[in-house]
């Protein structure tokens, strides 16, 4: 376990990965987003989504941003990328306001490419804490 941010966080996460249908790694994201930069926050989530989602084997156009608005399952700020054709799972995450800033919890398949999403996520300008699974 390297450059953890928040320890507390990262057990979090880790216990979201812990085996079920699907292998899954993880990373959380650290902003400096406040609570009243939803654009910002959004447009985060979505840049971390379509590298995802290219180091997953997906083309980012072809994936889109479900909300679950209208779904008892989810909770604000709850997100997942799915892919356009199927509905097929790329990522997921919860976007926590933690200190004063936002950090995105978001995990994904592990068979994508771990190493690569974190460094990309870096080259965005963010501190990123990487999680992997089982």
């Amino acid at each position: 376990m390297a450059d953890v941010i928040d320890d507390d966080l990262y057990q979090r996460t880790k216990a979201l990965l812990e085996p079920g249908e699907i292998e899954l790694n993880g990373a959380i994201v650290h902003t400096d987003y406040d609570g009243q930069a939803d654009v910002q926050m959004m447009q985060a989530t979505i840049d971390v989504g379509d590298i995802i989602a290219e180091h997953a084997g997906h083309d980012p156009k072809d994936c889109y941003v479900y909300s679950g608005n209208d779904d008892t399952d989810f909770s604000s700020n709850q997100h997942q990328g799915l892919t356009l054709e199927d509905e097929e799972f790329v990522w997921e995450c919860q976007q926590l306001l933690r200190e004063g800033s936002f950090d995105i919890v978001i995990y994904y398949e592990a068979s994508a490419d771990h190493e690569a999403i974190l460094e990309d996520i870096r080259e965005l300008g963010f501190d990123v804490t990487g999680v992997e699974g089982e």
